[in-house]
């Protein structure tokens, strides 16, 4: 509950931001045409995602007949999580991860890759797919375009108050003694705004981690096998890098496929890993 509190209060900040960055070139006009742009981008990229992301990490589709014991667990969980049965994809990769995709659970797929099964008990694994089908029971790749899609209107915004700035929008104002707090003021939103629209949307989905987190004990029925999990992921994933990991996915895995510290983890799609062992921990 407390997480889905804190994704529409998110979700309402960021509603809010767009609102007042619409009014800041002129209005509804200028925000209408930001918030259809970036629509359009993100609700294409939302309809055919699981086509793009599979195809660019080199998904393998398999069947029951192919792997009966990893296809056999996903459909259990399913069966126990109230889901369709998703398509099921390995991916030819030895560092350890896992993603879910889908525009809802009648057109989800999950997919792990060789490494993660090559370093995790079935135990531990079934704790992972579990926490992917949370994904898709809470659907969080609705959630994220939502998020990405304002994120993205807000960005658009900020480009035209920057190039409005540059081309002299504010002239008007200077003949009336405030063309310089004008200009600046204009910069400093064009900057500001869209910095922290990328941060409440990173925020956003640190939240559906946690959630993916506590629903996938619940499916699996065992929260400490997803921990132990985590734990192993969090080193192995660092050992062993995932060299066709992207910015622009990395929020899908269930650890992050890219690294970073210090001012790298304000940004961060994911929690501290420390934050989510100890909450799964907290429920046995």
């Amino acid at each position: 509950m407390l997480n889905h509190l804190k994704t529409t209060m998110l979700l309402s900040l960021l509603t809010v931001l767009l609102v007042f960055m619409g009014g800041a070139i002129g209005g509804k006009g200028g925000m209408l045409i930001a918030f259809v742009m970036a629509a359009v981008m993100n609700f294409g990229s939302y309809w055919f995602s699981d086509k793009i992301v599979l195809r660019m990490y080199g998904a393998q589709e398999i069947t029951r007949n192919e792997n009966p014991a990893f296809y056999g667990m996903v459909e259990r969980l399913a069966q126990r999580a109230g889901l369709p049965m998703p398509k099921v994809y390995i991916i030819p990769d030895q560092s350890p991860n896992a993603f879910a995709t889908g525009r809802n659970p009648q057109h989800a797929a999950v997919a792990a890759t060789e490494g993660i099964m090559r370093i995790l008990t079935p135990e531990e694994l079934e704790g992972v797919m579990a926490h992917e089908l949370g994904h898709v029971k809470n659907r969080d790749i609705l959630i994220s375009t939502i998020a990405a899609t304002f994120a993205g209107a807000i960005s658009m915004i900020g480009s035209m108050l920057q190039w409005g700035a540059m081309l002299g929008a504010g002239r008007g104002d200077e003949e009336e003694g405030g063309g310089i707090g004008g200009l600046v003021g204009s910069l400093a939103m064009a900057i500001i705004a869209p910095l922290a629209a990328m941060l409440i949307q990173m925020a956003v989905s640190r939240s559906r981690e946690y959630l993916a987190d506590a629903t996938g004990a619940q499916i699996c029925g065992r929260p400490q096998s997803l921990a132990n999990a985590l734990a192993k992921l969090h080193n192995a994933s660092r050992m062993i890098p995932m060299q066709e990991a992207r910015p622009a996915t990395a929020h899908m895995f269930i650890v992050n496929p890219l690294t970073g510290a210090g001012m790298a983890s304000l940004f961060s799609t994911h929690p501290p890993m420390e934050e989510r062992i100890a909450r799964l921990q907290a429920m046995r």
